[in-house]
């Protein structure tokens, strides 16, 4: 990839950008990151085993905690090679302008990262765990469950790898999601029913859209506001590519630096949050007493959502006065699975909330529920939670603003109670994700810095590709959608280079359109065949 003869061939400005990737690693970066890496495993176990000593939890089987170590090791495997396949899209830019030294660039980038990681809300982590199978989430400790993180995981850094080998920028975001869907059709198949029950494809129609239009808002603001750069700001060093290694101009230089900056803040914020939901799928599983329920929430809170949950029955028993049939817990399953509303789902909703609250009130606060009793509670809360927000997508049913009021106010307890992520998971994830943008990010760096446009990218094609990426993203993770970095900045430097008239290398796009489309029915096609393999393993 770097021998002199490539570089030769390429055209002088690439050939400087090129000939720059051949810096050697210093023995200070390696010795920060095997320290970082050191450091994050042992805060990572330390954290975990104080956790599980704090809830006075414990393994009755070493099995289970062997299980739980892999599947944490894989997990944030799947981050760290999320890092260095995506986060190579945030950096291309600066160093194809010659903005930042790319070792430099890298660490910056992973910094950023981090911090993004940090400060994440959480949205995203819980709304990628939404499109997984009602019944594997409630037996996420059991060898289904296993075998479903197992499978999910395994299949989209199998994909993942596969894609970075060949220099194509997939979708890390795009990779999972068919994973997921691939365990849930694998799952209903092996249960006698349609492949089509196992997915809940409401949500998954949402991703898929926020997928499919953000390369295309990606492509097309990208190119309108090079139009409108062109249009009020003059200065004619904006529009010209580097020459060698000179770096551009300060002002410029500062923006793209910006730019980049906050790109790897928005894929940390929004890209780390896939890792933090597997995570706590994973900790529910294996250690369901320290992370089945919120700990933390203070008993004042839980006085309030025992009132809350007492005010929210008394709605839905107006709304439906008939008798909860003999198993109210699965007929809002079964609901939740085919979204089909009938006369027995607000009365089931209606007893489950009062079973709800009166555990509760019972209990106190969340952390004096008894080790063999939090399953059941977080169980009865997740599937209330679900059912609440199928309900409001239904419009087979309509609520008066009374109850509607009522049930939103009973979710927010009910997902403040079991939608949570500790600090040590959050940095985990982050170091993962960090690190993994300090190792093989060349691959994909070349793709996007020389193989989208036949001609160089120039300061203002950078700087208008990496602000609506940074937009695009940020925005997305304040509405909770997963959405592809590797998608949106790659069409925004085609995007520039349409508006800009420097022409198109197609035969690249056409590799990049057909990762797009085959990203999903392989990483179904592993994930499924990988569960069907595992539930016969465990």
């Amino acid at each position: 990839m770097n021998t002199a003869t490539e570089t030769a061939a390429l055209p002088p400005s690439h050939g400087a950008a090129r000939s720059r990737f051949d810096q050697k690693t210093g023995p200070t970066t390696v010795i920060v990151f095997i320290g970082l890496l050191a450091v994050g495993l042992f805060y990572t176990g330390h954290s975990l085993f104080r956790d599980m000593d704090n809830s006075h939890a414990n393994f009755t089987a070493w099995f289970s905690f062997v299980l739980l170590g892999l599947a944490l090791l894989i997990a944030l495997g799947f981050e760290f090679v999320n890092g260095f396949h995506d986060t190579a899209n945030a950096v291309a830019t600066v160093i194809y302008t010659n903005s930042l030294a790319p070792n430099f660039a890298v660490m910056w980038s992973g910094l950023f990262n981090f911090l993004g990681v940090l400060l994440s809300s959480g949205a995203v982590a819980f709304g990628i765990i939404s499109l997984l199978p009602v019944e594997l989430i409630l037996q996420v400790g059991s060898s289904a469950g296993f075998a479903m993180v197992f499978a999910l995981l395994i299949a989209a850094i199998l994909w993942n790898l596969a894609t970075w080998w060949l220099g194509l920028p997939a979708s890390s975001s795009h990779t999972l999601i068919g994973s997921i869907i691939g365990v849930g059709v694998a799952n209903a198949m092996m249960n006698g029913r349609d492949g089509s029950a196992g997915v809940d494809w409401a949500q998954a129609k949402s991703v898929g859209i926020t997928l499919l239009v953000s390369p295309i808002v990606g492509f097309v603001c990208a190119a309108l506001l090079l139009i409108v750069l062109r249009a009020f700001v003059k200065n004619r060093e904006l529009y010209q590519e580097p020459k060698g290694n000179a770096p551009p101009p300060l002002w410029i230089r500062g923006l793209l630096i910006l730019t980049c900056t906050g790109v790897s803040f928005a894929h940390g914020s929004n890209d780390g949050q896939k890792g933090m939901g597997l995570i706590m799928l994973i900790l529910v599983g294996t250690v369901p007493l320290t992370y089945g329920l919120n700990r933390a929430m203070p008993v004042e809170e839980m006085n309030r959502f025992a009132a809350v949950a007492q005010a929210t029955q008394a709605s839905l028993i107006r709304t439906a006065p008939t008798a909860a049939p003999a198993d109210p817990r699965k007929a809002l399953t079964t609901f939740i699975r085919t979204n089909e509303m009938n006369a027995e789902v607000v009365p089931s909703l209606a007893a489950l909330t009062g079973s709800i609250g009166t555990q509760v009130r019972q209990y106190g606060s969340l952390a004096a529920v008894p080790a063999d009793a939090v399953g059941n509670v977080r169980n009865d809360m997740y599937l209330a939670s679900e059912t609440i927000s199928r309900m409001k997508k239904n419009s087979s049913i309509t609520f008066n603003d009374e109850t509607k009021s009522n049930l939103d106010a009973f979710k927010r307890s009910l997902d403040d109670s079991t939608k949570f992520i500790p600090l040590w998971v959050k940095v985990a994830v982050a170091i993962a994700l960090g690190l993994g943008t300090m190792v093989g990010w060349k691959r994909i760096v070349v793709t996007v810095g020389e193989k989208i446009g036949k001609t160089h990218l120039t300061y203002a094609q950078g700087a208008s590709a990496e602000l609506v990426a940074m937009a695009t993203i940020g925005a997305a993770d304040v509405y909770g959608l997963p959405v592809s970095t590797t998608h949106v900045l790659s069409s925004g430097i085609a995007g520039t280079m349409a508006a800009n008239r420097s022409g198109l290398q197609w035969s690249t796009l056409r590799n990049l359109a057909l990762a797009w489309v085959l990203t999903l029915p392989a990483a179904m096609l592993l994930a499924g065949v990988l569960y069907w393999v595992f539930r016969h393993v465990f």
